[in-house]
């Protein structure tokens, strides 16, 4: 690994995060892998990262980034995953000049599914079952078929086992996308991904950052957008999507809908990956989104999802289309 990274030379570097520096790398076989070289952290314990390793590299699906291998030399912990062609969401929707790849709405949609289908195999399929903790659009990386693969799963849990001093923004989050309850209970949950994705879906919705200023001020995406839902909902989409197809409308609120009810402030009126996985199936064959699989309105103040609802059927010449 040293040699295929020429001794973790900056020129492999091809990106940083909160768990440590990603380098790309050929191996001897031919084959290219990614190598994330984890942070340095006390007390990291042998039998904690063997462990966590065996029960992540078992992990198998089609919507996940596997992990090919790993090695500890020393201090050095060293992860190797398979390479993804396109790297992540992030970079590609935020960036596109850069990227050189246009996000129409089909792609964006499939990126939304397939990221959707990897979390819930995460909550759902995995014994134990598996809490992301930090799902991002940087974390939902692009493979050659630009099909979504959802990264970094595990990786707060490997190292909160190794270390009970890290911070816990590193363990539950990033600004942008960490669910209210976090910042009462540092419990992490399910439903805590769910708020999670549906800032990711939010993101590929509007084109925009979970947090910018320049765009909203001390707010963020998610509080935009809820005053946006107030006013006219479809500025809230992104400019280029709307002058791709102006029919386009009708599906963008439905799975705007989708979002807000992942956002909702309250944990338990959100719904599991699975239903979101429902909801897009509903979407699909064409008749939209069921009223039971929504959230229930709130008894008073702003609800998303109600705003979204009341644009639906205010717009009956779209579902035509």
């Amino acid at each position: 690994l040293l040699d295929a990274t020429n001794g973790f030379h900056n020129d492999s570097l091809i990106g940083s995060g909160g768990f440590g520096d990603v380098y790309k790398a050929q191996l001897k076989d031919g084959s290219v892998v990614a190598i994330k070289k984890l942070i340095h952290v006390s007390g990291q314990g042998d039998r904690e990262f063997t462990a966590e390793m065996e029960t992540i590299g078992k992990i198998k699906h089609r919507n996940l980034v596997p992990l090919l291998g790993y090695c500890k030399v020393g201090e050095e912990r060293l992860l190797v995953y398979e390479y993804m062609k396109y790297g992540s969401l992030e970079d590609v929707l935020h960036d596109q000049k850069k990227a050189g790849i246009k996000l129409n709405w089909s792609i964006r949609r499939k990126i939304a599914i397939g990221a959707a289908r990897g979390l819930a195999f995460l909550h759902h399929n995995c014994i134990p079952h598996i809490i992301h903790r930090d799902m991002k659009s940087s974390n939902v990386l692009l493979d050659e078929n630009l099909e979504a693969r959802v990264s970094d799963f595990g990786m707060a849990r490997l190292m909160s086992a190794m270390d009970t001093h890290l911070s816990v923004s590193t363990l539950a989050g990033t600004p942008g996308y960490v669910p209210p309850e976090y910042y009462q209970s540092f419990r992490c949950s399910t439903k805590g991904d769910v708020y999670s994705y549906g800032v990711v879906l939010l993101e590929l919705l509007t084109g925009k950052r979970p947090t910018d200023s320049a765009d909203f001020g001390d707010n963020n995406l998610v509080g935009w957008v809820k005053q946006h839902a107030k006013l006219k909902i479809s500025d809230i989409f992104d400019q280029e999507l709307m002058k791709e197809d102006p029919n386009l409308e009708m599906e963008l609120l439905q799975h705007l809908k989708i979002a807000c009810s992942c956002l909702d402030d309250r944990p338990w009126r959100r719904p599991t990956m699975i239903q979101v996985m429902a909801m897009f199936k509903q979407i699909q064959v064409g008749s939209g989104i069921d009223s039971q699989s929504t959230i229930a309105t709130e008894e008073e103040g702003f609800n998303a999802v109600e705003m979204v609802e009341m644009s639906i059927k205010e717009a009956p010449e779209l579902s035509k289309h």
